[in-house]
């Protein structure tokens, strides 16, 4: 499959083929399903904690002795029964999400992709540059790709630092770089731009 490659100015300079192998495969939606839930449940902090009997301060001293008092016996005050006391099955610190096989996020990255292909979401920019951080300039270019309005993801290989802070004011933009970033974005988007080095890298490692 051949995509065309535009540059800034939303004039055609060529075209790219992207592997078949990640770009054309069938989509495997119950291992997507798997991946999508797996990555909610990870992003998910988890730090909601309580004291149990063990860490509430004091309670060392027995409230009453043990026999004729004519009421409960009672060892403690920080007993879950007591005001004051412990919690019993309160929350406690943990990771909601799971381990998830290597082979399996592969496959969920390239089924998201395929989909993307196969929709004709996927387009490829020669490169994106910027003399300086300016949001207006990458607002500019997405309309020069008829991109404008729609939720989009720019992926690029390595770091580009003005670029990320241009479109951190875009509701609708978010960029990563292409060997970072998530199936959760990739079909959060209706588009996909990719930059030729950044879908280079991508299929560098996906393969």
């Amino acid at each position: 499959m051949n995509v065309k490659v535009y540059n800034q100015d939303g004039v055609e300079v060529g075209t790219v083929e992207l592997k078949p192998e990640i770009f054309e495969i069938e989509p495997n939606e119950a291992v997507v399903h798997q991946y999508i839930v797996n990555y909610l449940a990870m992003q998910r902090q988890g730090n909601a904690a309580t004291k149990t009997r063990s860490d509430v301060r004091g309670g060392g001293r027995k409230p009453w002795r043990q026999k004729g008092t004519g009421r409960a016996r009672a060892g403690t005050t920080r007993s879950p029964l007591w005001h004051g006391g412990g919690i019993v099955f309160g929350p406690h610190p943990r990771l909601y999400g799971s381990r998830f096989p290597r082979k399996m996020k592969r496959l969920a990255l390239k089924s998201v992709l395929s989909d993307k292909a196969r929709s004709e979401k996927i387009k490829v920019l020669e490169k994106f540059e910027l003399d300086e951080i300016k949001t207006k300039t990458v607002l500019s270019v997405l309309t020069k790709l008829e991109l404008d309005g729609k939720k989009c993801l720019i992926l690029d290989e390595g770091k580009n630092e003005k670029l990320l802070l241009s479109c951190r004011n875009l509701k609708k933009v978010k960029y990563s770089r292409a060997n970072l970033a998530s199936g959760y974005e990739m079909l959060d988007a209706d588009y996909i731009l990719f930059t030729k080095a950044g879908l280079d890298k991508v299929q560098e490692v996906m393969v």
